[in-house]
């Protein structure tokens, strides 16, 4: 397989078209022969234009490295020659290789013909858990060497070393593997089949190896934990010493022993408290190692939940392993999450034994046979997948509503991890799992003796979320589309094919079927027209072409909401009917079970929209609020209603009750309290009132190197017109990124004010050398926006309310934070609007028990983003000047940690950073 000779390239060019003028700056080129790299050549390019700044930035080329170097035709044939009897090798051959063909084309050269073989196409099948995809990612999280990123010499021998580590590790894969991939290689867009045909040829046959099976696909073995004793001896416990040897960048804080003091004694004297710890305090570690020495010590088991899974993730796989290599001693920790982050191996079984329809499929399979060699947990989160092979996953969930057989159950991962919490020290979990557990047949909560909730503040957003039903209008056609009728030739139609061949169900039960699914679709059509006409006729004279409103606004009562939920149901039962039949037959087709497992999770998805139609429109339960959101150009497809519940102190309480007569509960937050609504958090998850709130604040000089401005001569907000205001706010974010060099977060309430203020920005033409990533606009999740903020110099990230908190960028690479206007809720927003009416009708201003310690609390954790460590330096800008001129403004001011507060306006403030970066 070596004997095959690669030609690794990578250019950088002045952009992205050759045909409007772009140019090749610098190419390089890595050969490998015999698996081993046996030459490389790189050579400047003089483009015959100026290389754009922004080019500059990005590779440190200038046109000063250029201007002695010779054009592209110069070096064309040696170029061509390199090429000739090789494989093309990239990291994205969609770019360099056709750029390549256009400059060889420009020298009178022929085309190059030969086999591709993609880089970013192979890691993404090899490492599909992988962050990010791009080199410099990708290189740095496999340990490969990249010392200048965008500079082709180093770019090419990057990729000449990540395209022999994919190649060894695909070797690495079992042969059952290899032969599944292999079968579908043919579909993928560069020549990568010719890799797995060598290789399957050369393991065809290998001896036996160690993985497991589930019907042929290869696993890799889990091991349950081994219970063991722990002697009280074997372990440190003075957490004053030694943690600066397994805990990166540690400091010591009195005031964290304290808090681990505080811990400690709830744990063992199975009281409830609630924590408020600081930035800066080390507040994941500071309860993390009283739990394990607490599970240790009385063999009893400690639950730790926090707010989303990502968090629970770098709790096992990070904090976890410090401390266990702080103790020194083995630490059963469990990571437990829902159900539906789960891979249902039966039925990822069927989509692999049939044929694919798309490439998106095709890929994301061949992602989850590599996966499921490497995976220890079986949550397909962890699979980096691409926006059509996430429908795949979604296919592939285990689901609370199908039954596991007994070999299926022996495989599964999700009961897997159900086994593990029973043997664990330490589960860990997050807030909406825990806050289902008591609706759960098989609670993990049997033998937990205590309980501490991480980022407490957001139970109540968990909760609500929890418990949301949703009705989105194009969701719901786009499942009866996926069915189909007997006419469209859809599912329905292969169903009614298949039953009619093998005799599970007769014809008259299938017609039966089909009538019920066009009944309730017609009802459907009439319900979502009612539901268009009634918010057309409310919001006929508004201005918006978006709005929301309450449902209760509207007047929905109509027989036809009730007709269309009890078509549905009989549907669901039919179907479920005709499925448990089908499930019996003892020869089926390939095609046969497809069908099956289609018509069975499609059959799901309409149950839980059955459900979600009934809660909303036909059986609305107390103390939850419905409200319906519209784009007026396009009603009824627009279409979206939500339910929530608007308080949240009963459900945590259906978890906790029982826990509070002789459990530990511990509360934990940074940003648990407002100073002047001290309980406002707690008393919305409905902790109470006896319990004490403990406060740990970090060092007094922590916070020296933040500084906050208030802008004074920037217009009222409530004054002027949004334009206006939005035109002052582009002029002050600009004056700051310019002053600050970039490294700023601009934080906004609104995504309608930051798509308006990025496209002014952007207008100017005054910030074009900074990369600007604006969440909603800019590709990507948040925290693939938070990497290519922290990847540039001068880089400016645009965010709306997720990047309020939970968000960590140290040091230098944050050097400002940009208020835009103080974080209210709207007063339009339907929960916001359903609570304050509860709040006025028991004679309570809402606005000081409700909007204003919500906001407070909500600038609190915006600042936390600045600071995160003693050495941090950073700038806390506010533009919303009611901070000073309404009388609720010093609570804003009083609720932020002891820094200088500085009131100038925006030229002063610019003045000031200057001369403050100068002494730096």
């Amino acid at each position: 397989m070596n004997t095959q000779k690669y030609v690794v390239v990578d250019i950088e060019t002045t952009g992205h078209s050759p045909a409007k003028g772009d140019r090749i700056i610098q190419l390089a080129m890595v050969t490998i022969e015999n698996g081993e790299i046996t030459d490389t050549y790189t050579e400047f390019i003089n483009p015959g234009r100026t290389i754009p700044l922004f080019i500059q930035d990005l590779t440190n080329i200038t046109d000063a490295d250029v201007a002695e170097a010779k054009a592209f035709e110069h070096y064309a044939q040696t170029v061509y020659e390199k090429m000739q009897d090789a494989i093309f090798v990239a990291h994205n051959t969609n770019f360099d290789l056709p750029f390549l063909q256009a400059e060889l084309k420009r020298s009178g050269l022929p085309k190059w013909q030969g086999l591709t073989m993609d880089t970013v196409e192979l890691v993404r099948l090899m490492y599909p858990t992988a962050f990010s995809f791009k080199l410099q990612d990708i290189t740095s999280e496999l340990g490969i060497p990249l010392e200048s990123a965008h500079r082709a010499d180093d770019d090419a021998m990057a990729t000449a070393l990540l395209f022999l580590r994919a190649k060894e590790d695909l070797a690495s894969l079992p042969y059952a593997t290899l032969a599944f991939l292999h079968k579908r290689s043919f579909q993928l867009k560069s020549d990568l089949s010719r890799l797995f045909f060598e290789l399957t040829q050369k393991k065809r046959n290998a001896q036996a190896d160690d993985f497991d099976r589930f019907q042929g696909i290869p696993l890799k073995p889990r091991r349950l934990f081994e219970k063991g004793s722990n002697p009280q001896q074997s372990y440190s416990r003075d957490w004053r010493e030694g943690l600066e040897k397994v805990f990166p960048n540690f400091e010591k804080r009195p005031s964290q022993y304290d808090m681990m003091m505080s811990i400690e004694e709830a744990l063992t004297q199975k009281k409830e408290l609630v924590i408020e710890a600081s930035t800066g305090m080390g507040k994941t570690i500071g309860y993390l190692l009283p739990a394990v020495n607490f599970a240790l010590d009385t063999g009893k088991q400690v639950l730790i939940s926090t707010y989303t899974t990502h968090l629970q993730d770098q709790l096992v796989l990070k904090e976890g392993k410090m401390v266990e290599e702080f103790i020194g001693t083995p630490v059963r920790i469990s990571l437990i999450k829902g159900v539906s982050h789960y891979i249902d191996l039966a039925r990822f079984v069927e989509l692999v034994q049939g044929d694919d329809e798309s490439y998106d499929e095709t890929f994301t399979i061949m992602q989850v046979l590599v996966w499921l060699t490497a995976t220890e947990t079986g949550d397909l989160n962890e699979i980096n997948a691409s926006s059509g092979g996430q429908f795949v996953l979604d296919k592939i969930r285990r689901s609370h509503i199908r039954k596991l057989g007994k070999q299926e159950k022996q495989a599964d991962f999700y009961e897997f991890a159900l086994k593990q919490a029973q043997q664990a020290h330490v589960i860990v979990t997050n807030h909406a799992f825990l806050l289902n557990q008591h609706l759960s047949k098989k609670s993990i909560l049997t033998n937990v003796d205590a309980y501490i909730w991480d980022e407490a503040h957001q139970v109540v957003q968990a909760a609500v979320s929890q418990h949301e039903k949703t009705f989105v209008y194009t969701q719901w056609k786009y499942i009866f589309g996926q069915i189909g009728s007997l006419d469209e030739q859809q599912l329905a139609a292969s169903l009614f094919e298949t039953a009619k061949r093998t005799g599970f169900s007769t014809v008259p039960e299938m017609m039966k079927l089909e009538s019920l699914f066009l009944k309730f679709t017609a009802l459907f059509d009439e319900v979502s027209s009612i539901v268009a006409t009634e918010f057309a006729t409310k919001f006929a004279a508004s201005r918006h072409k978006k709005n929301s409103a309450l449902l209760s606004e509207l007047s929905l009562e109509d027989s036809r909401f009730t007709q269309m939920l009890y078509y549905l149901n009989e549907w669901i039962d039919l179907s479920q009917l005709i499925l448990q039949k089908a499930e019996r037959l003892t020869e089926k087709t390939i095609k046969d079970q497809l069908t099956i497992a289609d018509w069975r999770y499609w059959t799901e998805e309409m149950m839980v929209k059955a459900v979600e139609f009934s809660e909303i429109f036909v059986f609305p339960l107390a103390g939850e609020v419905s409200w319906i959101d519209g784009d007026m150009r396009s009603l009824p497809t627009s279409l979206s209603l939500y339910k929530r519940p608007f308080a949240v102190a009963s459900l945590v309480d259906k978890v906790m009750a029982s826990a509070r007569q002789d459990k530990a509960i511990i509360w934990l937050s940074g940003t648990m309290t407002v100073p002047a609504n001290e309980r406002f958090i707690v008393n919305q998850i409905g902790i109470p009132n006896h319990v004490p709130i403990k406060k740990f604040e970090p060092p007094k000089d922590f916070y020296r190197g933040a500084h906050v401005y208030i802008v004074e001569d920037m217009p009222d907000i409530q004054s002027v017109s949004q334009h206006e205001y939005i035109e002052s706010v582009a002029d002050a974010v600009i004056q700051t990124v310019l002053v600050t060099e970039g490294r700023c977060f601009v934080l906004f309430t609104s995504q309608d004010m930051l798509r308006k203020t990025v496209d002014l920005i952007q207008d100017t033409g005054l910030l074009d050398e900074y990369m600007l990533f604006a969440q909603g606009i800019s590709s990507g999740s948040r925290m693939k926006l938070l990497k290519s903020f922290q990847r540039f110099q001068k880089s400016v990230l645009f965010g709306t309310n997720s990047f309020w908190e939970g968000v960590d960028v140290p040091g230098d690479a944050l050097r400002a934070v940009v208020v835009v206007r103080l974080p209210f809720t709207s007063p339009e927003e339907p929960i916001f609007k359903a609570r304050s009416e509860v709040i006025m009708r028991e004679g309570v201003n809402p606005f000081l028990q409700y909007a204003l310690p919500e906001a407070v609390l909500r600038l609190r954790q915006g600042f936390g983003r600045l600071i995160r460590s003693k050495n941090d330096k950073g700038l806390f800008i506010v533009l919303d000047r009611r901070i000073e001129t309404k009388s609720y403004g010093r609570e804003f001011i009083s609720a932020l940690p002891e820094v200088k507060v500085s009131k100038v306006s925006l030229e002063k403030m610019v003045t000031d950073i200057e001369a403050w970066y100068n002494k730096q």
